[in-house]
């Protein structure tokens, strides 16, 4: 007996897309009422950081990460231009080979001064920037204790580095102690945390939870990426804001949101940091990011650390909105505005994707989320203000919403 197929024999084909054939029903399902694809949607024309050319109309913007309206700005344009002309398209290699170039070590030194911090290590995305540090700093026999709503790539960075991940139930404390109590004395222990979760915009009591990670023992990687630029005395994220900035070891952020271009970054006090630059595979193994976009970057982190008129701005936006949505009788996330992030709850899926579109309709588009993005069973419309959100513009948007959610029929 053999196990082997003969000449003639072959195996039924495997369609390994089968997994997802719920998903697709579902997609079919929703988009068969005749609703506009939410995951689809093309921008013609980018007007300013508020505005754009949606299907043939302008369209104001609330679901881009754009915080502090920095994508237009003059100064960071300008310099990616004359990068672009000093230095070319791309740099076509490694970190550690061809594709350090002036100005990646700029945006480092940028950081550094913005955190006031020793080391900065560049990234080509937000999402490496935690898929390298965790999975580089974490692996076989360590563990990793997080936070259940963490982002997709915190997951991933835990999956690559093979520690035993240990998560807990959002932003409880008692829960995450919990879990600490129980990890083998003397293990590798490194706590994930969040400043401001992209869902609800809610933000995590840090200054409590490091302290109960420094308790036992634990490293401490607070991922800033929504609150950098914005919450802070100097924008520093939700760490600096609570006054513990000194005891995390690892800072993630990335250059996609208040920063205005794309990319993501490592910030640390660490003596032995240095080291990652050979280590972390997501670092070594891919090209730089393009001389244009550092440049973008450096100039943008440095002008952040002078903005105090927006990010006053920027809160005066968020807590007008979150009033005049809960005026309107609208579920929020959060019962204060806690970010720049407002996320109102939909009855479910079919019902948000009509008050989305009903929305676009109305010339404002916001972003449609559902699980796995968001807590299980949850469907929401995340709302996203810039700096650059006008008082009038603010005021537009509550109308808009009231307006749609009596067309979709989530107001009575």
């Amino acid at each position: 007996m053999t196990d082997m197929l003969s000449e003639n024999e072959t195996q039924a084909h495997t369609d390994l897309f089968s997994k997802f054939d719920p998903l697709i029903e579902m997609r079919q399902g929703l988009l068969s009422t005749g609703v506009t694809d939410p995951f689809g949607l093309v921008m013609e024309k980018v007007i300013s950081p508020t505005v754009a050319l949606c299907n043939g109309r302008e369209t104001i913007l609330l679901g881009t990460y754009n915080y502090m309206g920095m994508t237009f700005d003059p100064d960071v344009i300008a310099a990616g231009k004359q990068a672009l002309d000093d230095f070319g398209a791309g740099t076509t290699g490694s970190r550690v080979l061809n594709g350090t170039y002036a100005g990646h070590k700029a945006v480092e030194e940028a950081l550094c001064d913005f955190y006031g911090m020793k080391h900065a290590m560049v990234f080509s995305t937000g999402y490496q920037a935690n898929l390298g540090i965790i999975s580089t700093i974490a692996g076989k026999g360590d563990y990793i204790v997080l936070d259940i709503d963490s982002h997709a790539s915190i997951w991933d960075g835990c999956k690559m580095g093979d520690a035993e991940v240990v998560p807990f139930k959002h932003n409880d404390i008692e829960a995450m102690e919990k879990r600490l109590r129980r990890i083998p004395e003397g293990a590798g222990k490194l706590v994930v945390l969040e400043g401001v979760y992209s869902m609800l915009g809610d933000i995590a009591p840090l200054k409590e939870m490091i302290a109960v990670a420094k308790k036992y023992g634990a490293m401490v990687l607070v991922d800033e990426a929504h609150s950098m630029g914005f919450i802070g005395p100097n924008g520093r994220g939700v760490a600096e804001d609570q006054g513990c900035l000194d005891d995390v070891d690892f800072v993630i952020g990335t250059f996609s949101k208040s920063v205005g271009t794309v990319g993501g970054f490592c910030v640390s006090n660490h003596s032995k940091f240095e080291i990652m630059r050979l280590v972390c595979r997501p670092y070594v193994f891919t090209a730089s990011l393009p001389p244009s976009v550092v440049a973008t970057a450096a100039t943008s982190v440095r002008k952040l650390m002078h903005a105090a008129d927006k990010r006053a701005h920027l809160w005066e936006n968020s807590k007008v909105l979150h009033k005049g949505l809960t005026d309107a009788g609208f579920q929020l996330g959060t019962e204060e505005p806690q970010s720049a992030i407002i996320a109102v709850i939909m009855p479910d899926l079919e019902r948000g994707a009509m008050m989305w579109e009903a929305l676009l309709h109305e010339g404002l588009y916001v972003n449609l989320a559902r699980p796995p993005a968001t807590p299980a069973n949850m469907t929401l419309l995340r709302c996203s203000l810039c700096a650059e959100h006008s008082a009038e513009q603010v005021q537009q948007i509550i109308g808009m919403f009231t307006r749609a959610g009596k067309t979709a029929g989530i107001l009575g």
